[in-house]
């Protein structure tokens, strides 16, 4: 399938790219190959391989998720460099215009 021009430039200007003359001769060119070998997969007969999502096993190598006693409050504040009242405080992310700045 031999991209036009103008397709090239399409896709071009809907991935917000500026092209050179050069990089659009040769981007058709190279869009062009990408497609027929695509057309070539598509002639490949797969109605007995099923859908697949992940083509090598997973496992899971996490630990066991075990209940245990938090850290002391204190201590995980120790090195926050601001607290407020036994709580991490942080600056607003989006404060309006009549906020407070910290």
């Amino acid at each position: 399938m031999r991209l036009s021009r103008e397709d090239v430039e399409h896709v071009a200007a809907l991935a917000r790219l500026g092209l050179t003359e050069e990089e659009i001769v040769r981007l058709q060119d190279q869009l062009s190959m990408i497609l027929d070998q695509i057309a070539v997969l598509e002639r490949l007969d797969t109605a007995s391989i099923p859908p697949t999502a992940q083509v090598t096993a997973l496992s899971n190598v996490w630990r066991e998720d075990v209940e245990r006693a938090s850290l002391p409050r204190e201590q995980v504040l120790a090195n926050a460099p601001r607290q407020s009242d036994g709580f991490f405080e942080v600056h607003a992310v989006m404060a309006g215009s009549d906020s407070e700045e910290a």
